[in-house]
């Protein structure tokens, strides 16, 4: 069995000597990965369940951070938990997970997708709340689609994404597709998991009203 550390950047914060040395010891305890959480924005009153979250709570952005922990690191695989896809523009982010994965050798494989709970973080992105479990199975089509195409280019037309031959390198290490976890605690986050997922990231509290059943 394999195991996997988070840095919670809202609890120890963003300091990057903080960073590092807690991705180097995880390292070297024998840790497979190391996950960071996300948030593109906060704001008062928003809340996780009955917990209302505090405005200030540091989240950089988890990609960013993963490329400064690659530098520093030699093995340890690199995670999100979980990245709000659907408030990031697929296209741009299939260039920057490619370039992530090709300058650390082949670690960004623990990529965590989740959908979000929070309206208003939706709102600022311009994306409409509702619709964001579509949206992130549309992202999920275009990435693969993006990492899987050739010098010809690939072509999708979708509810909310589209474009004509379009190229993407580089590719993923080894010109592999990434894996895809799917993070939540909710039926439709188990579901989207085994329709589209390589796997799936539990994160949340599972309570028995929401527990995924077979």
């Amino acid at each position: 069995m394999k195991f996997a550390i988070s840095y919670s950047t809202p609890y120890y914060g963003a300091d990057p000597d903080r960073i590092i040395a807690f991705a180097k010891h995880a390292e070297a305890c024998g840790f497979e990965g190391l996950y960071l959480p996300d948030h593109i924005a906060l704001y008062p009153g928003a809340k996780v369940g009955n917990f209302e979250m505090p405005a200030t709570l540091p989240y950089p952005d988890p990609l960013d951070c993963l490329s400064f922990v690659a530098a520093a690191t030699e093995r340890i695989l690199l995670g999100t938990g979980v990245l709000l896809l659907p408030y990031r523009h697929p296209v741009v982010l299939a260039k920057r997970l490619a370039t992530i994965d090709v300058l650390s050798r082949g670690r960004m494989r623990l990529l965590t997708v989740g959908l979000g709970t929070l309206p208003g973080e939706a709102t600022a992105t311009g994306v409409d709340f509702a619709t964001r479990g579509r949206r992130t199975d549309e992202a999920i089509d275009v990435l693969r689609l993006l990492w899987s195409g050739g010098a010809d280019g690939v072509s999708f037309d979708g509810e909310f994404f589209a474009f004509d031959a379009l190229v993407s390198f580089p590719k993923p290490l080894g010109a592999s597709l990434l894996p895809i976890h799917i993070g939540g605690s909710s039926r439709a986050a188990a579901r989207r998991a085994g329709r589209r997922g390589d796997g799936y990231f539990p994160g949340g509290m599972l309570a028995p009203s929401n527990a995924p059943t077979n």
